[in-house]
């Protein structure tokens, strides 16, 4: 008999064919990343763009940081699949339009530096949209397994991005690289994954939003103006790291005399955006918040923040992966210190730590669909905490090496076996924490929900960051290595919390 049901909904996708779309989307998500981390200021400075003007490209990434800004949007309108097939697209213009002129960025046009800026937006609403889908496509049972695809394709993704490098090495002569070829490269690969997207299963159906629901959130608004300070102190925060480059292109005396300081790089923004977090706590706790509960901008701020037990679970989210967040971006560094050349780092830290990192991811979402997110979650992230523990004997181990100077075999021994362990069990890690972000978002607001969580941990990876800087300073590599595997530690006082929100199993 025939029906009138799509044929979409007839036959839902398996679990099998589900998996393959996780990994194409992220791959689609790393891939810019990629782009912009590797492509773009290796082709700036072989064309001659000056060190300061590339640093000034780092905060055109800001985009990412704020993408819980327009979440929102994204989560109203729905059709998730067009989201990420347009922001394809447009990227895809992006690169064509560098493929077309590649000699733009050398030559102090301005608008090479709009077209990447809105490379960025671009990049930003694609992962919103595609973190938003995968969630409401999944079963809580599926994550484990679909975070470990997403964490390996991910990271080919930024892998493929490389290889743009690669081939504009070969494609062009000596000294003078085929750039427009390799952006046309990327255009291509941009354009088949647009295309491809559009073919993935459709979202599932969900309640339709309250009418009106908008205009009353705005009303109840403006009687909470704590809400719009809390939301530009941390905007205030965010955008902090903009004021130092700025003041020195425009000759700010005041900025330029502090701005290498510890407190105005670190400290303010960092303070700006803890009390913007904290008024916005206290207004979602507010009874008068209820007015904004079902609102398309803050109604998912109010359900976060309004959950029992929140406030310890985003501590939780801030504290899970310090240790390895501050030891992270000081690796690259103490291998430079202990004497490895370019290429070795490249070869054993890059590329063999990125196929270790995506063997960890796999294996700790295995683990995570068998055991439980909980349980993944303390069991992995000791094993996370274990590799700082390898990296803070190899500091020991390793002396400082002057440049030129030969590391022994025994210490290459020593520094590869550490760097192996600290990708495998990251991606160990990482599994189950993104499993566990994935587990507490509602279906309801899973984009918005899911892009405001993330912003949360990458603020947190930031910090921590930053701090790594000053704490190698201070301490040597090896104290510091050392602090991290305690660091990583807090957050388990933060465990009753989390399982009692797992178990809550909230509406989804």
């Amino acid at each position: 008999m025939p029906s009138n049901l799509p044929a979409d909904t007839m036959r839902p996708p398996t679990r099998r064919s589900l998996m393959f779309w996780v990994a194409l989307l992220y791959f689609s998500e790393g891939l810019p990343l990629g782009l912009f981390f590797d492509l773009f200021p290796v082709h700036m400075r072989q064309a001659g763009v000056g060190t300061a003007d590339i640093g000034l490209l780092s905060l055109l990434g800001l985009a990412w940081t704020v993408k819980f800004l327009w979440a929102p949007l994204v989560d109203a309108w729905r059709g998730h699949r067009l989201w990420m097939a347009a922001a394809n697209a447009g990227m895809a213009c992006v690169l064509a339009a560098l493929a077309w002129q590649p000699e733009a960025l050398s030559a102090g046009a301005s608008w090479p530096w709009v077209l990447l800026a809105a490379f960025t937006v671009l990049s930003a609403t694609n992962d919103i949209a595609t973190d938003g889908y995968t969630i409401e496509l999944l079963r809580k049972d599926q994550y484990g397994v679909a975070n470990g695809l997403r964490i390996g394709f991910y990271r080919v993704g930024m892998l493929a991005a490389g290889g743009m490098l690669v081939a504009a090495g070969w494609l062009g002569t000596p000294g003078q690289p085929a750039w427009g070829a390799a952006y046309g490269l990327g255009a291509v690969l941009m354009l088949l994954n647009g295309s491809m997207v559009l073919m993935a299963p459709p979202q599932p159906p969900r309640p339709p939003r309250v009418a009106g629901a908008a205009a009353k959130e705005w009303s109840a608004l403006k009687a909470q103006p704590l809400w719009l300070l809390a939301l530009g102190l941390v905007l205030a925060g965010l955008l902090w790291p903009v004021l130092g480059p700025v003041g020195k292109a425009a000759g700010w005396a005041p900025v330029m005399a502090v701005s290498g300081t510890w407190w105005f790089k670190g400290a303010v923004p960092v303070g700006l955006m803890m009390l913007g977090a904290s008024l916005m706590v206290v207004a979602a706790r507010h009874p008068r918040a209820q007015a904004l509960a079902e609102g398309p901008v803050f109604g998912a701020w109010v359900g976060l923040l309004a959950r029992p037990g929140m406030l310890a679970v985003l501590a939780f989210i801030l504290l899970f992966k310090l240790g390895d967040a501050a030891m992270g971006f000081m690796v690259k560094p103490f291998w430079v210190d202990a004497g490895f050349t370019p290429a070795q780092i490249g070869l054993v830290s890059v590329n063999v730590g990125l196929g270790l990192s995506i063997a960890g991811g796999l294996a700790g979402g295995w683990y995570v669909d068998r055991a439980g997110i909980f349980k993944g979650l303390w069991v992995l992230g000791l094993a996370q905490a274990l590799s700082n523990l390898a990296y803070a004997w190899a500091a020991w181990q390793v002396p400082h090496t002057e440049p030129g100077m030969q590391v022994s075999a025994y210490y290459q021994g020593v520094v590869y076996a550490a760097s192996a362990l600290e990708s495998f069990t990251g991606g160990l890690g990482t599994g189950a924490f993104l499993a566990f972000l994935m587990g507490i978002t509602s279906k309801q607001r899973a984009t918005t929900e899911y892009a405001i969580l993330s912003s949360i941990f990458a603020f947190s990876r930031a910090v921590a960051g930053w701090a790594g800087g000053l704490g190698v300073e201070q301490m040597g590599y090896g104290a510091f290595f050392l602090l991290t595997f305690f660091l990583s530690f807090p957050a388990y006082a933060l465990l009753p919390a989390v399982r009692r929100m797992l178990d809550g199993d909230p509406p989804r």
